[in-house]
């Protein structure tokens, strides 16, 4: 049921415009992981790391995928939920993956609803007096968009968590599993739990030292005159990086 193409995506954690030391940290913890077959079978636990990346949009999520494929060399597997029929269907594309894989779901707040379902009906109801009177939160009226296009989707939370971390998630040798959102607070806990998401990153706006990678990338330059304001001007303003390398571009 996947469709295969050729990643050539070309970003690395060189390229990745991140503070260096939270850049090394990750680096090193993906290495750890890749290199803990033994560790892994020791203590009796499936060789898989699921890692969240949350933050707002522009800040390097899906780059950050790409550079950890790169320096893996692992397969992706870039999962969309919607289509999806039901949990069957979900277990089954699990047992297709390859070992050495990175299994992707881009914008999990607003695949499918899975986002803070079990206290939906209270949510509701405590809401329902509040919204009358106060604009409308964009992202959850976006979920609830995705809601009604998507009624087809019998995936269920439970279904999504047994993928995760049930007992046919150990089959394939290791795998990585991430989730990005956008809206971290979003989600349901029991999705985000330590021992299914390892290691929660969060992909912040645009620092000096981010911008200084961007700058090698972009402009070939590691120092000039105006970096002191450009750092200063950092710190009071909130720009993604993705902001910054397109001022960066040649116009």
């Amino acid at each position: 049921m996947w469709s295969h193409v050729a990643f050539e995506h070309p970003a690395t954690f060189d390229t990745l415009a991140m503070d260096p030391d939270k850049k090394q940290e990750i680096v090193n913890d993906l290495i750890n992981f890749s290199t803990s077959k033994d560790y892994y079978a020791k203590i009796g636990k499936a060789w898989k790391r699921g890692y969240l990346l949350f933050g707002p949009a522009g800040t390097g999520k899906s780059t950050m995928i790409a550079a950890m494929a790169n320096l893996l060399k692992y397969d992706v597997y870039d999962l969309e939920l919607t289509t999806v029929k039901d949990n069957t269907e979900l277990r089954k594309l699990l047992i297709d993956t390859s070992s050495k894989s990175i299994i992707v779901i881009e914008d999990i707040d607003c695949s499918l609803d899975l986002t803070g379902q079990r206290k939906k009906k209270k949510d509701k109801e405590e809401d329902d007096d509040k919204k009358k009177d106060e604009e409308k939160d964009p992202a959850e009226e976006q979920m609830k968009k995705m809601e009604q296009e998507n009624k087809n989707s019998q995936v269920t939370l439970s279904g999504l968590l047994n993928f995760i971390d049930g007992l046919w998630s150990a089959c394939g040798g290791e795998r990585i599993i991430v989730f990005t959102t956008n809206y971290v607070e979003k989600l349901d806990p029991a999705l985000i739990r330590r021992g299914r998401m390892d290691k929660q990153i969060e992909m912040s706006y645009c620092s000096f030292e981010a911008f200084k990678v961007l700058a090698k990338n972009y402009l070939d330059i590691n120092s000039q005159d105006l970096f002191a304001e450009v750092g200063r001007l950092m710190e009071e303003t909130k720009m993604t990086p993705a902001d910054v390398a397109e001022n960066l571009m040649p116009k």
